[in-house]
């Protein structure tokens, strides 16, 4: 029987797991029940997240409590957590602004600092809750205090310069940088329309495969984060976009892909799938050139998809199903507030009395 062609989502799940299994082994063997309980509501790549910020924590313990310095992270047991009070997460709080890791020097700030704080209250509240700690002492401290930041997205005018430049960038090049840009101009072009088209992440675009697009309905089938599948429909711009990239250079490239990546929507010039970093070069690669004003990437294109779905329609919980939100409150956090900047062009166009 020959062995089954695994999809691009089932190799990285694989990937995940046995790089989860390889960081369990380096903590405390009752952490393995935490992450088992994680499994049917996270994916993979999550828990993977959750385990390196357990590490953290596990190490921070090792490093600054003299009890705990001769037992390594493997040794702390849960009756050593059991002792913790609430300076010792407070000073937690203080070790993630900075601190030294395997990979050098690590800053954090108030975003990723709640997200691991997030992952420590998750691992203590589930032993807390199978009465194996008598506290969930992460609880008993605030979470830092994260400012909002404004969404970065183009403007409509700064797509059209996007999208025009690198219709013609090749105008602007000479030699060997033109050549190479002329190898991947479809392609290039493809992707990014694609991005400002649908809102897709870039994960979820460098998981596409060709048997993912349907042209009679103008679809895409994508994977979200946790593994959920999900349609989305494209435009005319979008459709052309596609099959010029399809119906062309694809068909060359494909014929020649190293096994196994035969089905890939979306080839690097190694005739293989192409890699979430590549596709984010490539982005910023010509933002740089075409709207330097702005650092905009994948996340900055689905962005802009947001913002102008969300201003044609002023419907949140569209925008939120679009572009795969869980929690329609993530979506109105990011988006509502165009609504107040509409309002306030509406109040300032109104003239009650002519000077």
């Amino acid at each position: 029987m020959p062995a089954k062609n695994h999809t691009y989502h089932e190799k990285k799940e694989t990937s995940y797991t046995l790089q989860l299994r390889k960081l369990l082994e380096e903590l405390p063997p009752y952490t393995r029940d935490y992450f088992r309980a994680l499994e049917q509501k996270s994916s993979a790549k999550t828990r993977i997240s959750y385990a390196y910020d357990l590490q953290v924590f596990l190490r921070f313990l090792t490093e600054r409590n003299p009890a705990l310095s001769n037992k390594g992270i493997h040794g702390i047991t849960l009756e050593d957590l059991n002792c913790l009070n609430s300076v010792d997460i407070e000073e937690y709080q203080e070790y993630l602004k900075y601190y030294e890791s395997d990979t050098g020097e690590q800053k954090n700030g108030a975003s990723s600092i709640a997200r691991k704080m997030s992952s420590l209250r998750s691992f203590l509240d589930y032993f807390y809750k199978k009465e194996l700690l008598t506290k969930n002492v992460g609880m008993q401290v605030d979470m830092p205090k994260i400012h909002e930041k404004a969404i970065i997205h183009l403007e409509p005018d700064e797509v059209a310069i996007f999208l025009d430049s690198l219709d013609n960038y090749e105008k602007q090049l000479t030699g060997k940088k033109k050549d190479f840009f002329l190898k991947t101009k479809i392609r290039d072009i493809a992707i990014v329309t694609l991005f400002l088209g649908t809102g897709i992440r870039v994960s979820e675009c460098v998981g596409l495969d060709i048997n993912d697009v349907n042209f009679r309905e103008n679809s895409i089938r994508i994977i979200r984060k946790g593994g959920n599948e999900a349609i989305i429909y494209f435009g005319e711009e979008v459709e052309k976009a596609l099959l010029d990239y399809i119906e062309g250079p694809r068909v060359h490239i494909a014929a020649q892909a190293l096994p196994g990546e035969e089905n890939a929507l979306f080839f690097s010039l190694q005739k293989k799938r192409i890699s979430v970093h590549a596709v984010e070069n490539l982005v910023e690669k010509y933002a740089k050139e075409f709207v330097p004003q702005k650092r905009i990437t994948p996340h900055k294109l689905r962005s802009t998809f947001g913002t102008t779905l969300y201003q044609e329609t002023e419907d949140i919980y569209l925008v939120a199903d679009v572009l795969g939100h869980s929690d329609v409150g993530t979506t109105r956090k990011h988006y509502a507030a165009m609504k107040d900047q509409n309002r306030r062009k509406a109040a300032r166009a109104i003239k009650l009395r002519e000077n």
